[in-house]
């Protein structure tokens, strides 16, 4: 499994399960892509 992280994009490889996983993880800490990529975590 590999994710990138760049200034405009984020790239995830690895198997279907892994990636949904991981988006899944994400997606508790992080409203939206961008914030992911910005790094702000989401406001509670």
């Amino acid at each position: 499994m590999k994710v990138f992280i760049q200034p405009k994009r984020i790239m995830v490889s690895g198997k279907a399960w892994q990636v949904q996983y991981l988006l899944k993880k994400y997606m508790q800490e992080y409203e939206t892509v961008q914030d992911w990529i910005d790094g702000r975590p989401k406001q509670k």
